[in-house]
C-alpha cells in the first residue's frame, strides 16, 4: 500500500471520529460549558499523548513550537465555533456545514498562497451558497446562530489545514511534534478563555465522562496527529476532500442515536452541497466506451 493511500486510509478514520463527535459534544454539554469542555478534552489530550511519547517531544525546536501555536489558534476558533453551533443548531445541520471547508481552502489558498482553484470551482460555490441556503435559512431569510457559528468554524478549520501543509513543508519542523504541541496550544487557549467567561466545572456522571474521554482521546489526541502525519503524504485539498464523509456519518449517527430528521427542504440543501463538495474533488472519467463515441481521448465531464 503506497504513502498516499495509507493517509488516506488514517484520515477516513479521523472523519469517523469527528463524524461521531457532533453527538458527544452534545451530550457532554449537559454537564460542561463549551470552553470548559474543550479545555478538559484538549487538556487531557496533550497530558496523555505528551506522556506516552515523551522522549520523542522533550527536544523541539523553535520553528516547530511556532507553527504549533499558529496552529493551535486556528484550531481553537475551529473548536470553539463548532462547540457552540451544537449549542444552537441540529447536530445535522452542524455537520454538514462543517463540510464547506472543502470549499473555504482553496479561497484561503488563493488569497494568501496564489494557489489557482479549478475551473469548476465558481460552479461548485454557487452550488455551495444554494445548499447552504436551503440548509439553514428560516422563512425570514436569516439562519440560525448556530449555523453561523459552524460556517466560522469550519472557515478556523481551512486556516488550519493550510498553516499545517506549510509547515510540514518546512524541513526544520517536526509534524509529530507540532501535532502534540498545538493540542497544548488549544489547551492553554481554551483554559484560560474557560477561567475568565465561564465557571471552571468537570463532567458529573459516568455518561458525561464517557463522552469527553472519547472526544479527549481519539477527537483530539490520535485525530490530531493524525491528521498532520499524514498531510505531509497528500495535499489540504485533498484532506478536505476526505472530510466530506464527515457530514454523512455526523447525519446517520443524528438519526441513528439523536433521532433527527430534516425538513425536505433540509435534505435537498444537504444533498446539494454533497454533490457540490465532490464535485470539487472528484475527477470524473466517463467509461472508455462513452469516450470512443465521442472521438474524443480527453473527454470528461
Amino acid at each position: 500500500m503506497s504513502k498516499q493511500k495509507k493517509a488516506d486510509f488514517m484520515l477516513l478514520l479521523v472523519t469517523l471520529f469527528w463524524g461521531t463527535s457532533y453527538y458527544m459534544i452534545d451530550i457532554s454539554l449537559r454537564d460542561l460549558q463549551p470552553m470548559m469542555l474543550n479545555a478538559v478534552r484538549f487538556l487531557v489530550a496533550f497530558a496523555l499523548m505528551g506522556a506516552v511519547f515523551f522522549n520523542k517531544i522533550k527536544s523541539v525546536s523553535k520553528e516547530t513550537l511556532k507553527y504549533a501555536c499558529i496552529a493551535g489558534v486556528a484550531m481553537s476558533g475551529a473548536y470553539l465555533c463548532c462547540t457552540l453551533g451544537v449549542l444552537h443548531t441540529s447536530l445535522s445541520n452542524a455537520g454538514f456545514l462543517g463540510g464547506l471547508s472543502v470549499i473555504f481552502t482553496p479561497i484561503l489558498g488563493l488569497i494568501f498562497k496564489k494557489q489557482i482553484p479549478t475551473g469548476k470551482f465558481a460552479v461548485v460555490a454557487i452550488l455551495c451558497i444554494v445548499g447552504v441556503g436551503l440548509l439553514t435559512l428560516n422563512g425570514g431569510f436569516k439562519p440560525a446562530v448556530g449555523d453561523l457559528l459552524c460556517i466560522c468554524g469550519s472557515l478556523s478549520f481551512s486556516c488550519n489545514l493550510l498553516i499545517t501543509e506549510t509547515a510540514v513543508k518546512n524541513k526544520s519542523v517536526d509534524p509529530f511534534q507540532m501535532a502534540i504541541y498545538e493540542l497544548g496550544a488549544v489547551a492553554v487557549l481554551m483554559s484560560i478563555g474557560a477561567l475568565i467567561f465561564e465557571k471552571p466545572s468537570l463532567p458529573q456522571t459516568p455518561v458525561t465522562w464517557a463522552t469527553t474521554l472519547f472526544l479527549a482521546i481519539f477527537c483530539s489526541g490520535v485525530s490530531i496527529i493524525i491528521q498532520v502525519l499524514a498531510q505531509r503524504h497528500t495535499t489540504a485539498n485533498h484532506v478536505g476532500m476526505i472530510y466530506t464523509l464527515e457530514p454523512m456519518f455526523v447525519a446517520l449517527i443524528a438519526y441513528c442515536f439523536a433521532g433527527e430528521v430534516l425538513s425536505v427542504k433540509g435534505y435537498v440543501g444537504a444533498a446539494i452541497m454533497m454533490s457540490a463538495i465532490l464535485l470539487m474533488e472528484v475527477d470524473i472519467k466517463v467509461v472508455p466506451i462513452v469516450r470512443k463515441l465521442s472521438g474524443r481521448r480527453d473527454f470528461r465531464y
